[in-house]
C-alpha cells in the first residue's frame, strides 16, 4: 500500500508541475503575442510575421476543404525547409492527390518560399495557443504531420496527439543543455513523447532521448546531405559568373556577416593578387551594409545588380546583392568561406559548398553545429580564430594546389558517406 501511495503521490506532483508549466507557458505565449504586435510598428520583419499570422486561417479555409486528404509540413525557417525538402519532394511525388500545407514560423522562411511548388498552401504558423492549434487542425485535418529538426510547439503537438494524427520529427539534433533534459522540462518532454517516431541526425541525440525514456528513434542522419547531393544533379551554370571569373581562381564567401567580411577586407587589401577573384554573397543584402563593405575594399568591386551595365571580367570582387543563387555559385569555387561563426549569429550551411569537393573556412564559434566539427576532424574544413590564422590558411589553400585538392576531396567524400536519410524516412512513412 505504501508503494502504491508513493506512486500515486509522485504522479500527482508531476501532474501539478506540468499543469503549472502549461499555465506559465500559455500565459507567456499571450504576452509574446502582445509584445510582437507592439514591436511590429518598429520592425519590418516582425510586422511581416504578425500580419501573415493574422491571415493564416482565412487562407487555409479558402484552399482546404473536407474531401481533401492532407499532409502538413512544418519548418521554423528557411534552413529547416531546405533540410526537409528532399522528404517533402518524395511525398509530393508519391501522393499526388493529397493537399500539402506548408507552414513557417519565421518570415525569413515564409517570404522566400511562399510559392514553393511542393505545397498547395503556404502559411505562417499561428502562435502556439490551444485555441489556434485546435482551429488549425480542424481546418486542415492532416493524415500526417512532419516537423523538421526542432520548433517543437506543445499545444500543437498535444492537439495532433488528441486527434490521433501520425506525427514525425525528422533531422532532429539534441543537446544536453536543452530544456527537454532539465528537471524543469517535464512539459516539453511530454511534447516529445507525442511524436510517433523521431529520426535523429546522430547517435548522441538518440542517447539523450533514451535517457528520458523515449525509444522510438532511428539514427537516419541529416537530410541535408541528400538535399545538397541533389545539387550535383542539376545544371549549376551561370553565364555571368563565368564572364566575371575569366578562368581565374575563385573564392566564394557565402552568407557573410560584417565580422566575416572584415577578414576579407584586410586580406584582399593586403594581397592584391590579380589571379584570384572573390564572390561575396552577404546574408543581409541591405544597401547600406553592402555599401559599407564595398567602401572598405581597395580594389575594383561590382554588384550583381550592375552586371548588365559593365564588363564583369575587369573586376576583382563581385557582391551578390540578391538571393537564391548561392548554391549554384558554390559550384564555381576553388575555396569557400561560410559566414556566421566569426560572430554570434550562427554558422550557415557548410554542406552546400562541401558537396562540390572544395575546402571550406569558417569562424571560431561553431560549437553548436556538429557537422562543422566533423568536417574539421575530417580535414576538409578549417576554423579560424583571428586575422592571422585566416591569412595563413587561406594563403596556403591559394598557393598549394595539392593541399587544396586533397582538402576539398575530403569534404566530397564526407557528404557521399552520410547521404541516405531520406530513403529511411520514406520507407518508414508508408501510408
Amino acid at each position: 500500500m505504501y508503494v502504491i501511495h508513493r506512486f500515486i503521490t509522485k504522479k500527482c506532483i508531476l501532474a501539478i508541475k506540468i499543469s503549472t508549466l502549461q499555465f506559465i507557458y500559455n500565459t507567456g505565449i499571450q504576452f509574446i503575442s502582445f509584445i510582437l504586435k507592439i514591436t511590429a510598428f518598429f520592425n519590418t520583419k516582425i510586422k511581416l510575421g504578425v500580419e501573415g499570422r493574422r491571415k493564416t486561417f482565412k487562407v487555409l479555409e479558402e484552399h482546404i476543404n473536407i474531401p481533401h486528404r492532407t499532409f502538413w509540413f512544418h519548418c521554423a525557417s528557411l534552413g529547416e525547409y531546405e533540410q526537409g525538402l528532399p522528404v517533402f519532394e518524395k511525398l509530393r511525388a508519391r501522393y499526388k492527390t493529397h493537399k500539402i500545407v506548408l507552414s513557417f514560423f519565421s518570415p525569413s522562411g515564409y517570404e522566400i518560399r511562399k510559392n514553393s511548388p511542393i505545397a498547395d498552401v503556404v502559411v505562417y504558423l499561428p502562435l502556439d495557443t490551444k485555441k489556434n492549434a485546435s482551429r488549425f487542425l480542424n481546418i486542415i485535418k492532416p493524415e500526417l504531420a512532419i516537423f523538421v529538426k526542432y520548433d517543437i510547439w506543445p499545444n500543437y503537438l498535444d492537439a495532433l496527439n488528441n486527434n490521433s494524427v501520425r506525427t514525425i520529427l525528422i533531422s532532429a539534433a539534441f543537446r544536453n543543455d536543452q530544456i527537454y533534459f532539465k528537471p524543469y522540462g517535464s512539459m516539453f518532454r511530454k511534447a516529445l513523447f507525442t511524436f510517433e517516431h523521431i529520426f535523429t541526425q546522430n547517435e548522441y541525440s538518440k542517447t539523450l532521448l533514451k535517457s528520458i525514456g523515449y525509444n522510438n528513434t532511428t539514427v537516419s542522419g541529416d537530410t541535408r546531405f541528400d538535399r545538397v547531393s541533389n545539387q550535383l544533379k542539376i545544371d549549376n551554370s551561370l553565364q555571368f559568373i563565368e564572364e566575371f571569373l575569366n578562368q581565374k581562381m575563385c573564392i566564394v564567401v557565402g552568407s557573410s556577416w560584417p565580422e566575416d567580411e572584415a577578414l576579407f577586407v584586410n586580406f584582399i587589401n593586403s594581397k592584391k593578387n590579380n589571379d584570384v577573384k572573390y564572390i561575396v554573397a552577404p546574408h543581409n543584402i541591405k544597401t547600406s551594409q553592402i555599401n559599407n563593405f564595398k567602401s572598405k575594399l581597395d580594389t575594383e568591386v561590382i554588384l550583381y545588380s550592375e552586371k548588365d551595365t559593365k564588363a564583369l571580367k575587369e573586376y576583382s570582387v563581385l557582391i551578390i546583392d540578391t538571393i537564391g543563387l548561392l548554391s549554384k555559385i558554390y559550384s564555381y569555387a576553388h575555396i569557400a568561406y561560410v559566414g556566421g561563426a566569426m560572430g554570434t549569429t550562427g554558422l550557415h550551411n557548410t554542406l552546400e559548398p562541401a558537396v562540390f569537393g572544395i575546402p571550406i573556412l569558417i569562424g571560431k564559434n561553431h560549437q553548436k553545429f556538429p557537422e562543422a566539427q566533423s568536417l574539421i576532424d575530417n580535414g576538409g574544413m578549417f576554423a579560424v580564430e583571428n586575422q592571422n590564422e585566416f591569412d595563413t590558411i587561406l594563403t596556403k589553400l591559394i598557393e598549394n594546389d595539392n593541399f587544396r585538392t586533397i582538402s576539398g576531396s575530403k569534404n566530397a567524400a564526407y557528404i557521399n558517406k552520410y547521404k541516405g536519410a531520406v530513403i529511411q524516412i520514406i520507407n518508414y512513412l508508408r501510408i
